[in-house]
Formats: C-alpha cells, sequence, structure tokens
C-alpha cells in the first residue's frame, strides 16, 4: 500500500462572499505530522470545514488531492470513505444514536459485504481503545456526545480516530478545553496512531499539546494562508514570544489579521 497524501495548493475559501484563505498550500504524507498554528481568526477551522466539505464553505480556487484523487469531486462521505478524518472543534450531539452504533456503522461504511466488521470483532476492539483513552465503558451506550463535558466530547473523537484508522486525520482544535490529564491522554490516542499508513494535520493555539505529540512539522497561519513554517523548535519559539515577532517580521499589522 503506498503512502497516503493530502496535497493542497493555492487554496481560496469563501463565506458569504467573504475570502477567508487566500492561497494556503500544504503538503501531508503518511508518517508526518503537521501542526498548524496561528491568532484567532486566520482561517484554521475554515481550512478544516471545506477540507472536509461544509456546504457553508466556498471553495473559490485552487486544488485539492487525496491519495492522488482530487477531494472536491467527492462527496462529504466518499471523503471519509477515502480515509480522510476531521475530529471537529466542537463535536454534535446525535440524540437517539449510541456511541457504539455509530462507530461500528461508519467503520463497516467503507467495507464490501464480507470485510464487515463482526460484533466480537468490534467489542473487542472497542474495550481495547477505551482502555486506551481511560473512557469508561458506559459511554458505549450513551447517545453521540449528549450530554457531555467539552472533554469528554474530545477523548470521544478521539476514540472514533482509533476506531476508523483513517489515512488522513485532520484535529481541529483537539486540545482546546482540557486538563492536563486528559490532554495527555488524548496525545497517547494520537501518538498510537504513528505509522507510514498515517498522516495527521493538528491545528492548535498551544505548544502545550506539542509537548506530548511531537510534530514533524510546525507551520504559522495568518491572512488565510501559511507565512512561515519550521520544526518543532517553533512552537517553542512562539510559546516565548507569541506571534508578535512574526508579524514585525513580515509586516503584518493586528487589524489585517484580525480581518480573516
Amino acid at each position: 500500500m503506498t503512502k497516503p497524501s493530502l496535497s493542497v495548493k493555492d487554496l481560496h475559501v469563501s463565506i458569504d462572499n467573504t475570502e477567508i484563505l487566500k492561497g494556503f498550500g500544504i503538503d501531508v504524507k503518511g508518517g508526518e505530522i503537521h501542526a498548524i498554528m496561528g491568532p484567532n481568526g486566520t482561517g484554521k477551522s475554515t481550512l478544516a470545514s471545506a477540507l472536509m466539505g461544509h456546504p457553508n464553505y466556498e471553495v473559490t480556487s485552487g486544488e485539492a488531492a487525496l491519495n492522488g484523487e482530487d477531494l472536491f469531486e467527492m462527496e462529504v462521505d466518499e471523503r471519509a470513505r477515502a480515509g480522510l478524518f476531521l475530529a471537529m472543534q466542537y463535536p454534535s450531539e446525535v440524540s437517539g444514536v449510541t456511541n457504539a452504533d455509530f462507530i461500528r456503522s461508519a467503520m463497516n461504511a467503507e467495507k464490501s459485504e464480507e470485510e464487515q466488521v463482526s460484533l466480537m470483532q468490534f467489542i473487542r476492539k472497542m474495550d481495547e481503545k477505551m482502555g486506551t483513552l481511560e473512557i469508561d465503558q458506559s459511554f458505549q451506550h450513551r447517545y453521540l456526545n449528549e450530554g457531555f463535558s467539552g472533554g469528554e466530547k474530545k477523548r470521544n473523537e478521539i476514540l472514533q480516530l482509533l476506531m476508523l484508522e483513517p489515512r488522513i486525520a485532520i484535529l481541529d482544535e483537539i486540545d482546546s478545553g482540557l486538563d492536563i490529564d486528559a490532554l495527555k491522554v488524548v496525545a497517547k490516542g494520537i501518538n498510537q496512531l504513528r505509522s507510514d499508513d498515517f498522516g495527521c494535520m493538528i491545528i492548535t493555539h498551544y505548544q502545550r499539546l506539542l509537548n506530548y505529540i511531537q510534530p514533524d512539522y510546525v507551520h504559522v497561519m495568518m491572512q488565510g494562508r501559511i507565512v512561515k513554517s519550521g520544526g518543532p523548535e517553533l512552537a517553542q519559539k512562539l510559546e516565548e514570544n507569541g506571534y508578535d515577532w512574526i508579524k514585525e517580521e513580515l509586516g503584518i499589522d493586528d487589524e489585517t489579521v484580525g480581518q480573516q
């Protein structure tokens, strides 16, 4: 099996006729973890939603390819079946559908009738992954995200990640609202998937998550595009100095950034 890949070139995306992404580009391959950082309002969550196919986000120009195939020619469910996964910043609550039923249906959606995951296979894997994430077994039978705390929702997103084993994952602020213990558990789950068959894009505001998940590349996003890239040391420098040094270096003012 060839390494998975997500290649985005010169992507422009608008919401209600307001351009948010202005020439975004990135290449993510299997075996790589990319961290995308940047101030509020620079288009990070817009990027995640547009790549997954949210209908409110209009792709006006640019290209995106998932494993060599045109991403924007795929429906949302086709993107998921092709191995693209999005852990949302604000996961939806779905009443009447249990976590177990939702995850098993998602796992079998991409498989032929002969490859369907049996109930016993599913239970064994679910028990293992819930143990990894220190999730109480009762979560299986609760309705999807209904009544969950913010931290429980984030753990549940990572549980789905571990169960589905996608080829490319986009994690949108998966660390927001987590205390340090929950952060370590979530990082443990993500690190468990690291391999040449898995590529990951982590959108985050804080360097603290990257203390537990060592990225291969760190990108700073402003004005709807990547303005600086580097290794893990770039995230550390941002933690120490904030974004002002990058704004000054590139001549970006706060008013311009805030319009994204």
